[in-house]
């Protein structure tokens, strides 16, 4: 049982680094793919919730505004993903990802209200160093590390918030409202300032890349992270997870050759990230387990 869902969450990480790749193929700009991609993630959720778990999707309206502000979290960081794979490349978007821990060692004790970790700033140091070493190699690619930036940020304040909310209702209730409030408050905006009209500007090439990328890309690999939950421990999935770049980075070098042939210090900046990202997970494991040991 383990092995196989070892398998599966390798394979849901393989999918999560697969989607910059439909971004990419996507040729719809970034405003568009984000409206469609919430609209019909979900829908999919709701049917998924209550015609086949039929579950109920009642919340309290004071978690409904929780999770639709950071439904507005995930729209930004979605929305600043997918604009800098448009204006540079994946391999751009998915190394600042990597900065997300970064962000994460200093929002976690604010809003957890716990000690700041020196080996999680340590390790922010090292990366924020491999990631100057990218800018000053990549700068053509400038505008596409600035919203890369805004991605890691605005997803590390979605996945904090996200925390405080887990148990409060159902996974697939958290997720579906936060997808479906996101899209209502772009809605919102789009009507706002006049850019409704925009939304038709999309071929029927790119809804049906988009319904595929909301399908099998979001509404899918989130429900099955969920289940998996059952067999592995969370850092497991954590620790999987950060493989995302890596899939992504390799995939879109074979795929779209030449556009993402970066220089030999941006893979070995992005592999340094990488691997302080998961050498930080493993101590900080082990530092747990000896904590319960000492406990016991």
């Amino acid at each position: 049982m383990k092995n196989s869902a070892l398998f599966r969450l390798h394979f849901i990480v393989f999918l999560w680094g697969f989607t910059a790749i439909l971004g990419k193929l996507i040729h719809a700009n970034a405003q568009n793919l984000v409206f469609y991609r919430m609209l019909f993630a979900a829908v999919f959720l709701f049917v998924f919730i209550r015609i086949f778990k039929k579950q109920s999707i009642r919340v309290s309206k004071k978690l409904f505004w929780q999770l639709a502000a950071i439904g507005a979290f995930m729209a930004l960081h979605w929305l600043c993903f997918f604009h800098s794979i448009k204006v540079s490349n994946v391999s751009i978007a998915l190394s600042c990802l990597s900065l997300s821990t970064l962000f994460a060692a200093i929002l976690e004790p604010v809003i957890f209200k716990r000690k700041i970790d020196v080996s999680e700033i340590a390790m922010g140091i090292v990366i924020l160093f491999c990631m100057y070493l990218i800018f000053q190699t990549e700068f053509r690619y400038k505008e596409g590390i600035f919203y890369g930036v805004l991605t890691a940020l605005f997803g590390t304040v979605f996945s904090v918030f996200n925390g405080r909310l887990y148990g409060k209702t159902s996974s697939g209730n958290i997720i579906f409202y936060e997808i479906f409030c996101g899209w209502a408050i772009l809605s919102v905006f789009y009507i706002l300032t006049g850019q409704v009209g925009q939304l038709n500007e999309i071929s029927y090439r790119d809804l049906a890349l988009v319904t595929l990328l909301a399908a099998v890309f979001t509404a899918y690999p989130m429900f099955e992270s969920i289940n998996l939950m059952k067999h592995i421990t969370p850092f497991t999935l954590i620790l999987t997870v950060n493989l995302e770049p890596i899939y992504g980075i390799i995939l879109a070098y074979f795929i779209f050759g030449d556009s993402e042939h970066m220089s030999p210090v941006f893979y070995v900046a992005s592999l340094v990230m990488i691997l302080s990202i998961v050498a930080n997970g493993i101590i900080k494991a082990r530092k747990k387990a000896r904590q319960i040991e000492t406990q016991l």
